[in-house]
């Protein structure tokens, strides 16, 4: 029997990893996966006044595959797939590993995470209604009585996407997965029954093609790069998922599908357009025989839709991590799996990116126009990236700082070029991904500066807590009027500052004069890692008879949850019962007041942050009918 036990763990092991390599198809690359629809389109539109020449097309097609294979192949599944922290991917994933292992760059650190997230907050808007705007306009070679249609269904798309967005993406990734994997076979296929149509487009496969075009394109050459590099939308998300799935999973998933089949799309775009210039419309779809014209249009609309998915998902993952890491207010965030701590709902996110892209769709009017604005976002995000990517090489690789410039320069060079490629679009609409980044960059500074000024201003008023337990348990037992009353009990105090003594306890003793038989002086910290493992999570120290300090450790990828995590606190030796326990949380009226180092649009719009951010007793899961609140007036 115990022959067969390796054999078995194997078979369970190969399991979870094809469950994973699905996954990932489904989740990871549903993104990149639908760039073949628009990308070679709008790449060719501005030589499509004069004719299009056979250089043109083999260069495009070129640079294309070699923009792939660089910036995916390279940078991110070579290269970033192993700059993670503890698993964990994304911008501000790498931003709090940077910020555990760099002190003098922490400024330089810290706005740039900003920018990447907002960056990638605005292509989690874009996305959607570019890609199903695109898919839906295919149904205009079916029928041209269809182009009325495609707005409205694509605002009726997406509202029904962000609807169902509550009840969690497992089960709609178990089924997206499949046919993501139907779509880039589908893809591959279209590709290889047209590549026989112009031989010749296989010289795309030399990459001095590509360089040949970059040098003689001339200023057209600028204005295609910027749709060239729709071919690489999605590869943040490939990073940003990491700890979804895992390095590994994606990566094979990438070579030996992924990467292929847009290899073999993008051919035979171009060589289906080399043998009819009068496909240039719509390369991708005339891939197609007559009669798969329409499943093609179906699977690409359930294509896109999932590429969506994983860009929303992405931003709900990205605004959890802010919370925690301090940059925005906390929200209300719902876990949607028992298993999967990454399934999770942010109600506020949700409604913000499901208004974006309706009034994108309903503004823009149509794919072709929204591509304008596309890119801008994806290829600042990629350029923030990889100089976080430079410190990452010196500080946690060990690199000196000339070999890691030597490293990133090549990539810096091809993605610096194509961010000031897709500039040339901002007057075109491609302002539209900068404003979005622009006020979500100011919300998320305004937070970060905002906390810190309160943070300073409440430590005036301070009162050490060494200090303040050495008077009151001397006054305990006296017979005097300031004599605080012993109840039964325990009482818990929430605050951020563990040797001060909490503002809440000194308004209870000053307003109720009662002092309980335990009283914990609960920190909650959130760890520059995803996951504090549960015999990390509490530290417990008996300060004297009646107080203890109490420190609990959550990862930004954990879920704050103080009830839970106070049970593991037993095995520390600390007793209590928690229909016996009362927590005590201050309620702060922010009012705005002159010099306080904030201009006073600033502190409006803190104050107003602040208001929208959820009750701290949802936040930290605590038992709704055993908190106790007291307010005080805070000027800011």
């Amino acid at each position: 029997m115990t022959s067969h036990a390796p054999a078995s763990a194997d078979t369970s092991e190969t399991r979870k990893f094809l469950v994973l390599l699905l996954g990932s198809i489904g989740v990871v690359y549903g993104d990149i996966g639908t760039s073949p629809l628009y990308a070679f389109r709008e790449a060719l539109r501005p030589f499509s006044g004069d004719g299009i020449q056979h250089v043109e097309v083999v260069g495009l097609i070129s640079l294309m595959i070699w923009t792939l294979t660089i910036i995916v192949t390279f940078k991110y599944v070579l290269f970033l797939l192993r700059a993670d922290n503890d698993g964990e991917g994304g911008t501000l994933s790498l931003l709090a590993l940077l910020m555990k292992k760099t002190g003098s760059y922490m400024p330089v650190l810290f706005f740039a995470g900003l920018i990447g997230s907002a960056l990638f907050i605005g292509d989690a808007m874009i996305t959607p209604a570019l890609s199903v705007m695109s898919a839906l306009e295919g149904m205009k070679l079916v029928t041209p009585a269809f182009s009325d249609y495609v707005i409205p269904l694509s605002v009726a798309i997406m509202v029904g996407l962000f609807a169902v967005q509550s009840k969690g993406t497992e089960a709609v990734a178990k089924f997206f997965g499949p046919i993501t994997v139907v779509w880039f076979l589908a893809m591959a296929w279209g590709g290889l029954i047209h590549i026989g149509d112009d031989l010749t487009i296989l010289e795309a496969l030399n990459p001095v093609n590509a360089l040949w075009f970059v040098t003689h394109a001339g200023w057209a050459g600028l204005i295609v790069l910027g749709a060239v590099f729709l071919t690489v939308t999605g590869a943040e998300a490939l990073y940003a998922d990491l700890g979804h799935f895992g390095r590994k999973p994606i990566s094979v998933a990438w070579f030996i599908l992924v990467f292929p089949a847009l290899g073999l799309n993008y051919l035979g775009q171009g060589a289906l357009v080399l043998s009819n210039p009068a496909t240039i419309d719509n390369p991708f779809y005339l891939l197609y025989p007559e009669w798969a014209l329409l499943p093609m249009v179906i699977l690409a609309t359930m294509a896109t839709i999932i590429a969506s998915q994983a860009v929303i998902t992405g931003a709900f993952s990205l605004a959890r991590q802010a919370v925690h890491l301090g940059f925005l207010p906390r929200l209300v965030i719902k876990f949607t799996s028992e298993t999967n701590t990454g399934q999770i709902y942010v109600p506020a996110v949700n409604m913000l990116l499901l208004i974006g892209v309706i009034v994108l769709i309903i503004s823009f009017g149509s794919s072709e126009s929204l591509a304008t604005a596309y890119g801008i976002s994806v290829t600042g995000a990629m350029v923030v990236t990889t100089l976080m990517s430079f410190q990452f090489l010196r500080s946690v690789w060990g690199f000196k700082a000339v070999t890691a410039g030597l490293v990133l320069a090549p990539l810096l060079v091809i993605e610096t070029v194509f961010l000031m490629a897709n500039m040339v679009k901002v007057h075109d609409g491609g302002w539209v991904p900068l404003a979005l980044a622009a006020a979500i960059i100011l919300v998320m500074w305004t937070w970060t500066k905002g906390s810190r000024c309160l943070r300073t201003k409440i430590a005036k008023n301070d009162i050490p807590l060494e200090t303040f337990i050495k008077s009151i348990e001397s006054s305990i037992g006296r017979e005097s009027a300031s004599a605080p009353v012993t109840v039964p009990g325990t009482a818990v105090f929430l605050t951020s500052v563990p040797n001060m003594t909490p503002g809440v306890l000194l308004h209870n003793l000053k307003h109720n004069h009662v002092l309980h038989e335990q009283n914990v002086i609960l920190t909650i910290t959130t760890q520059d890692k995803p996951y504090v493992p549960e015999e990390e999570r509490v530290n417990l120290t008996r300060l004297s008879k009646h107080f203890v300090r109490l420190e609990m450790k959550f990862g930004f990828m954990d879920e704050p949850n103080v009830t839970k995590a106070l049970s593991l606190s037993r095995k520390a030796g600390f007793k209590f019962e928690i229909m016996q326990t009362s927590f005590y949380l201050g309620r702060r009226n922010l009012v705005s007041t002159p010099n306080t180092g904030l201009p006073r649009w600033q502190e409006s719009l803190y104050i107003a942050l602040a208001d929208f951010g959820i009750d701290p007793s949802a936040y930290f899961k605590l038992p709704p009918n055993r908190v106790v609140e007291l307010g005080e007036q805070v000027a800011i």
